[in-house]
């Protein structure tokens, strides 16, 4: 436990987390929101061994860009509120802020993976389609499959949901300490 703890101190300590915490919020938000982005490309291309990469990276671009970067914006936002609460001190939910988002984030990009496998991207969301009748049964998986895009799309719906959460819970908790000084 004490070597965790240790761990955990030096890397706080760490030149590249006092860099970190010492950018403002939007700057934050803009790197991981970039960030995301650049993640899902990864996977797009990593995924998709048939195609080569700017294929890969075109076609997901073409059919998921309101999920891609509507991602990168959900992400990006639900980082600057929790670093602007942070800053403001008000608590908002611990350290996470409402912290069903990065479950709503991964089923988001999870779907959205689907409609890109009868283009030929993605080939191991191909096996792990292939997988869903032994885990859900064979309706539930028609649904998910036939239904991944407007799925992905609650996701977002989702993700900034949970985003005016925390926008109001930090408002209320600003006027409170704004009432008490």
């Amino acid at each position: 436990m004490s070597k965790a703890v240790g761990l955990r101190q030096s890397v706080s300590n760490s030149a590249a987390a006092r860099q970190w915490s010492s950018l403002s919020p939007i700057k934050k938000a803009i790197i991981v929101g970039l960030a995301t982005i650049a993640v899902y490309l990864t996977v797009v291309v990593v995924t998709t061994p048939a195609l080569p990469p700017l294929a890969a990276m075109n076609a997901a671009l073409q059919l998921n860009s309101i999920v891609i970067f509507g991602m990168a914006v959900g992400i990006g936002l639900q980082i600057f509120l929790a670093d602007k609460s942070k800053r403001l001190g008000c608590r908002i939910g611990g350290k996470k802020g409402f912290g069903g988002n990065s479950g709503s984030t991964a089923a988001t990009s999870f779907f959205s993976f689907f409609s890109l496998v009868p283009l030929g991207c993605c080939g191991w969301w191909l096996y792990a389609l292939s997988l869903l009748p032994s885990i859900f049964g064979s309706t539930v998986s028609g649904v998910l499959i036939d239904y991944s895009q407007p799925l992905a799309y609650i996701g977002l719906g989702i993700i900034f949901g949970f985003n005016a959460l925390t926008y109001v819970k930090f408002r209320k908790e600003k006027k409170l300490r704004d009432a008490l000084t």
